[in-house]
């Protein structure tokens, strides 16, 4: 390829960049929609091949996602506020624990909160500047979300149909490398979001049965966090049990903490060296350092939106390089 084409090429993708930041809302919601459509497409195609209408297969499907994320929201919230309790009362008792070991060691913990307060103080301004930002944040959420949803609900309705037109719409002579294309990154983008759902769902079992065992506070409400920390490869799985370790510790001690500690290093070896390899096969292996870099960089493009996409974004990009266009005509195929 002549340098000057390849300059073209670099501008062409910065300029497309540069408008999707501008519009980073709208694309997030799509990206979003795809991953509920992979999710829940499977499903309603069971229901089509049984004979229900494409309306009708779509609506059972969602409407029993929404029932099940409302019983899991209605599950959640009694217990979290029980235990809230409960741990309020251990964190006294850590504070006093804190209090005496400091007080061994010569320090004025009195100084060090006096100094907390007023750090905190001076930043008051700021969270007040921030806090129009914050509220413009929330609302660009919830219309991304209420739009990924909709979108979902007519992709998993009538993608298929959107798809073939979009295609259509290309030169005559792309048409078949822009359906492998699609075609391979949908397959790719279902079977990591499948992938993560079910490693996730097992890791949030065994860990949140463990700390049930273990009498730890909340351990329903970090048992989805740790589901919901699969989404964020290397990283959220290592916030979750972190999280978990520490409120074992404020909880119930050192050796309940360290048990929760042993209890998520063995999951997650379990996982990554024996359950993620045959869900997600060697097409979707990637390496650490790229899954951080990828996690980075979405951060910084999109916060934690942009966090928990760059993994699967990550994936398809490598799909794409790793197949020639002969496997992906194969990959169609099959």
């Amino acid at each position: 390829m002549r340098p000057w084409r390849v300059i073209g090429w670099i501008v062409v993708v910065a300029i497309a960049l540069f408008c999707l930041y501008h519009v980073q809302t709208v694309v997030i919601s799509i990206i979003i929609g795809v991953f509920i459509t992979a999710l829940l497409l499977p499903p309603a195609r069971w229901l089509w091949s049984r004979g229900l209408s494409r309306a009708l297969a779509t609506t059972i499907v969602f409407a029993a996602g929404f029932l099940l994320a409302g019983a899991l929201i209605a599950l959640l919230v009694p217990p979290t506020v029980e235990s809230l309790a409960e741990l309020r009362a251990s964190v006294g008792k850590v504070l006093d624990d804190l209090h005496n070991l400091t007080s061994r060691l010569g320090l004025d913990d009195q100084q060090i909160v006096a100094q907390a307060k007023d750090y905190l103080s001076t930043q008051g301004r700021q969270i007040t500047s921030g806090a129009l930002a914050g509220v413009r944040t929330a609302g660009e959420i919830v219309i991304g979300a209420v739009l990924a949803v909709i979108l979902s609900i007519y992709f998993v309705h009538g993608g298929d149909r959107l798809f073939h037109w979009l295609v259509d719409l290309a030169p005559a002579s792309a048409k078949s490398r822009i359906a492998e294309a699609g075609h391979l990154i949908y397959s790719v983008i279902g079977r990591y979001i499948r992938g993560i759902a079910i490693v996730g769902a097992v890791d949030g079992f065994f860990i949140g049965v463990a700390l049930w065992i273990l009498g730890v506070p909340i351990a329903l409400p970090l048992a989805v966090l740790t589901f919901v920390g699969a989404f964020l490869p290397v990283v959220g799985a290592f916030m979750a049990g972190l999280l978990a370790a520490v409120v074992a510790l404020v909880a119930k001690g050192w050796l309940v903490a360290l048990i929760v500690v042993a209890v998520t290093v063995a999951v997650q070896q379990i996982e990554g060296h024996v359950l993620a390899p045959q869900i997600y096969g060697k097409a979707l292996d990637l390496p650490g350092a790229v899954i951080l870099v990828a996690i980075t960089v979405g951060s910084v493009v999109a916060g934690i939106t942009g966090a928990f996409l760059a993994a699967p974004v990550a994936s398809v990009i490598v799909a794409l390089l790793r197949r020639p266009r002969t496997e992906l005509i194969g990959a169609v195929r099959a």
